[in-house]
């Protein structure tokens, strides 16, 4: 049952920012942490595979913080994050043979973290009277969140 949660979760980190999950499952399996092999997602333990997640995690942070960033409730941002976070939950479930079922635990994550983090940061943005701060405590949380996630998995 806690490898569902953890799905869940993973997922919801998902919902909050689509690469870092990814990326921290991708590192967890290079690591040899993460049993994925032998499974559908494999490739996330093979490299170059944790260093390009890990890149476009960085970029993803970076574009975050621009103005001409898209919603993530835009279809094709809420999209990404629903399947990033199926991704990672699948990595999540693979050693546990719930490699499906996290996978759709870790969706339905992504789309509610997707919602409630959109909401979330918005209150925070209105709070501070400015979006940056509110946006450096979202990527705190889903840096923080998808390490100790991979770490207690």
């Amino acid at each position: 049952m806690t490898i569902y949660i953890f799905g869940f979760l993973i997922g919801f980190v998902a919902g909050l920012r689509s690469m870092t999950p990814l990326a921290a499952v991708s590192i967890g399996a290079f690591i040899g942490h993460l049993k994925v092999d032998k499974s559908a997602v494999a490739f996330l333990a093979e490299s170059p595979a944790p260093y390009i997640l890990s890149a476009l995690a960085l970029v993803e942070l970076v574009f975050d913080k621009l103005p001409v960033t898209p919603s993530r409730k835009a279809i094709g941002p809420f999209l990404a994050r629903i399947v990033t976070g199926g991704l990672s939950g699948a990595a999540l479930g693979a050693a546990g043979d719930a490699l499906l079922g996290c996978a759709f635990v870790a969706a339905a994550g992504a789309a509610f973290g997707t919602l409630v983090g959109g909401s979330a940061r918005a209150s925070l943005a209105a709070g501070f009277r400015k979006d940056f701060p509110a946006a450096l405590i979202e990527d705190a949380f889903a840096i923080g969140g998808a390490a100790m996630l991979v770490a207690l998995a």
